[in-house]
């Protein structure tokens, strides 16, 4: 407690001095992702938080993961250390009820059981911006937008030519490079980068209960994001993105420890566009194709610990979309969307193993599934008060057929006294995916789509001139239809969940500091009545967490970024014995401090070091986290 006082004290003290800062008027955020235009926050009903490009640099995360963590409203798992599989929970809803985007382009995978993305090998760099809306979004996105959207933007080309090069190293051997250029060369417009990341990790499996085998890990990434001015008013745009990790693995239970358990993961992106403007800007339309393919590949060979035991698994899952987006300004404070979508996913994927009793193999052979959509929105506003959208949408399936979905949001701000009234309501709904329809022993082709009905209410205060933020949020998201398992364990619509909670926030912009709080309180229960669970705590899903963060510029060319994030107690279970017992992880709280200086015009330093004092916690039963590490690094800018 005195630590946690002291360290407090610490990165507060700017804050008193920095009060005496002049205030200016801030201008509101744009958010693109809750209304798919572009929009001015004041304006918005939604529940959002947005990363900017100067936030994430600063906050100086390798990780997607760990920048997620302190975003209200957000839980995360890392099932070990860098490299090991992360996911995501918004609101308390499972991970595969959350829609990632990453450029335009859907990034859940087709070829996992149940969907979900994995954060393990998403970095922060090249990341111009994160946006995330919570509650039920599939009015606007479809299918996996049942509790939320992660939008995802890396950066854009721009004017003239800035190339940037940045080296880091730290704790457990670890290194890291990056190259990126962007500018342009006439009509053409590019931003290119490439990233190799290199460490020894820690063990998988936690060192707590005697692992002492590292898990390494190894990430390359390459993204090329090129438009082309056609004409005056159309644009061509092309996305590139490869990913190719590998990384070590561990069994999930206390002895977890396995130096031949590997997993490599390979990931292409191509994304092109054709955006135009019609009419003095009355008509814009952006059309777009994407193909994502993800490939896995998993081995656990032999060694002392399991002589008798190794297995092998190859997952490949493509998802292509179409996609096209009208935005009409046709009626004054109107703004009217339609949009179409068709996606196919595709996934095939085997899976051989040896042990005490025999080989063992099996096989899902490549199926595929087609979803289409149609949406429309009109977003409205009055007297420069009043704001709202008001959406529907009807996907047609080709195994469940149609779906119909909708959404509204309204917001009324008085400007007299900085005051905005905003609630939402919307529901969603989460396709089968292709493993619980078709796989030859688990699935079931007769499937209906999981579905969320979910609605939130808040207030939110802005004070001198919008640098002071204040507002809270109650939320309940219900879900019904869920995926669970028979007496036969097929795949069956029986499982039902409902999700509450309060989020607060707080956020302070002066001229050299930002100051950013938020705590959310989230009660996720089981409510299928036939489960032996009904009533009890979803599992890995915290009550309590809060967040305290600060970014402080005392001078022009230094900068000091620190955290604290509470994560509290939550449930889990023993799947290593049967049946599977519950068990409680404790809570914890990690502090965080990064600082960068500019030294010249072209050269700067920067470093940082993760969970201060070395807090032990694990997101996920019996796997390791990171203990106190460092990184230091320099950067040249042109």
């Amino acid at each position: 407690m005195k630590r946690f006082i002291l360290l407090l004290l610490l990165i507060c003290a700017p804050v008193l001095k920095a009060q005496k800062d002049t205030l200016k008027a801030a201008l509101p955020e744009i958010v693109v992702s809750a209304t798919r235009v572009p929009t001015s926050s004041i304006q918005l009903a939604s529940s959002f938080t947005l990363f900017s490009h100067s936030e994430i640099v600063n906050s100086q995360k390798l990780n997607v993961i760990d920048l997620l963590r302190e975003a209200p409203g957000l839980s995360v798992t890392q099932a070990g250390g860098m490299g090991t599989m992360s996911n995501v929970f918004i609101r308390g809803a499972n991970p595969y009820h959350t829609l990632v985007i990453l450029d335009g382009a859907v990034v859940n995978d087709p070829s996992t059981p149940s969907g979900a993305f994995d954060f393990s090998s998403l970095t922060t760099d090249n990341i111009e911006r994160i946006e995330i809306v919570r509650g039920p979004q599939s009015t606007l996105y479809g299918s996996d937008a049942i509790a939320g959207i992660i939008n995802i933007f890396t950066q854009r080309p721009a004017e003239g030519f800035k190339v940037r090069l940045n080296a880091e190293t730290g704790s457990n051997n670890l290194y890291k490079g990056d190259l990126s250029a962007l500018g342009s060369l006439g009509k053409l417009g590019y931003s290119l980068s490439y990233l190799k990341l290199k460490t020894d990790g820690v063990s998988a499996a936690s060192s707590k209960y005697g692992n002492t085998e590292k898990d390494g890990f190894e990430n390359n990434v390459f993204t090329a994001n090129l438009n082309y001015s056609v004409l005056e008013n159309i644009t061509a745009g092309l996305i590139y993105r490869y990913t190719k990790s590998n990384g070590g693995l561990d069994q999930n239970e206390k002895l977890g420890d396995d130096p031949n358990f590997t997993m490599n993961f390979e990931e292409n992106l191509v994304r092109g566009s054709v955006r135009g403007e019609f009419y003095k800007g009355k008509w814009e339309w952006e059309a777009g194709i994407a193909n994502v393919r993800k490939i896995t590949h998993i081995d656990d060979g032999k060694d002392t610990a399991h002589p008798d035991m190794s297995s092998t698994s190859f997952t490949n899952g493509t998802r292509t979309k179409l996609d096209w987006l009208n935005t009409l300004n046709l009626i004054e404070n109107n703004k009217i969307t339609i949009g179409f979508e068709t996606e196919t996913e595709r996934a095939n994927s085997n899976y051989f193993s040896e042990s005490m009793w025999g080989p063992y193999n099996t096989e899902f052979a490549e199926q595929s599934l087609r979803t289409t959509g149609l949406f429309a929105q009109d977003q409205f506003s009055y007297a420069g008060r009043f704001f709202g959208t008001a959406g529907v949408r009807y996907d047609k399936n080709e195994r469940f057929g149609g779906e119909f979905t909708f959404r509204i949001a309204p917001a009324y701000v008085i400007n007299s006294t900085g005051t905005k009234l905003k609630a939402t309501y919307g529901t969603g709904f989460k396709a089968p995916s292709l493993y619980y329809l078709f796989d030859p022993m688990y699935g079931n082709r007769d499937l209906k789509p999981e579905k969320s009905e979910g609605w939130d209410a808040g207030i939110e205060q802005f004070l001198f001139n919008y640098r002071l933020s204040l507002g809270v949020t109650y939320f309940r998201i219900n879900f019904d239809d869920m995926f669970g398992m028979d007496k036969n364990y097929k795949t069956i619509n029986v499982a039902k969940a409902r999700t509450e909670g309060i989020e607060f926030t707080v956020y302070y912009n002066a001229e050299k500091f930002k100051v950013n709080a938020n705590y959310t309180y989230t009660n996720a229960v089981d409510k299928s009545t036939a489960s032996a669970e009904y009533g009890l705590p979803l599992i890995r899903r915290p009550k309590h967490k809060a967040v305290l963060e600060i970014d402080y510029a005392p001078m022009a060319d230094l900068n000091i970024n620190s955290s604290v994030v509470y994560t509290g107690a939550r449930e889990d279970k023993d799947f290593s014995a049967y049946p599977a017992a519950r068990v409680t992880l404790p809570d914890y709280t990690l502090f965080n401090i990064a600082a960068s200086y500019k030294i010249s015009r072209f050269f700067s330093v920067n470093a940082s070091l993760e969970n201060v004092f070395d807090k032990y916690y694990e997101d996920v039963l019996y796997y390791g986290t990171l203990g106190r590490n460092f990184t230091v690094g320099v950067s040249i800018n042109y």
